[in-house]
């Protein structure tokens, strides 16, 4: 049942106050997904990718409460955690042969980006009423809770979980953008 959701599932609707923002990156299998992604690269590349997803969630998160949006937003949230985890993947093939300052550049891009996107869906289907700070606050605190999280527990590890996470997230991704076309393609078929 789960792996037939929508990926986006958190974006339906978002209840006010500061539990409705705590829960909303967690309800979304896209945005659950992306925060760990982001907590992997961080703890495989660089620690500063924490900080681009920062500025990255900020502005996405500004631009979509505004309204705007982009087309395809969904499947570009899902693909996000797919180049986070190649990026992961292919940081540590690049860490021992490049200029480790350019690869955290490069990598804090492509995760600020991929974050922005995320955010961009939050700001889109973040109350605007007198709970939205609240709700903001939730949020935040629940997005840096799972994506710290992640990072602090794979420091802990064998960097072949990391390895191992970011093949996942390659998957993952990929199947959350795709995996609902096989879906209805499957039934169209029936």
């Amino acid at each position: 049942m789960v792996l037939g959701t929508h990926p986006a599932l958190a974006h339906s609707t978002a209840a006010g106050g500061a539990l409705g923002g705590l829960t909303h990156p967690l309800l979304g299998l896209d945005h659950l997904f992306m925060l760990m992604a982001v907590g992997t690269a961080a703890s495989f590349i660089s620690s500063q990718l924490l900080l681009w997803a920062l500025g990255g969630a900020v502005i996405g998160a500004a631009i979509g409460f505004t309204g705007f949006t982009i087309a395809s937003a969904e499947v570009m949230a899902a693909l996000a955690i797919s180049a986070v985890g190649a990026l992961t993947l292919l940081g540590g093939r690049f860490a021992k042969t490049s200029n480790p300052n350019a690869l955290t550049t490069i990598s804090g891009v492509v995760v600020g980006a991929g974050v922005s996107i995320h955010a961009m869906l939050h700001g889109l289907e973040a109350p605007k009423d007198s709970s939205t700070l609240l709700w903001w606050s939730g949020a935040l605190l629940s997005s840096v809770l799972v994506c710290g999280g992640t990072y602090l527990l794979l420091k802990k590890l064998p960097v072949s979980v990391s390895k191992a996470a970011a093949v996942a997230f390659l998957a993952i991704g990929g199947f959350l953008a795709f995996g609902p076309l096989g879906l209805l393609a499957g039934g169209a078929g029936a």
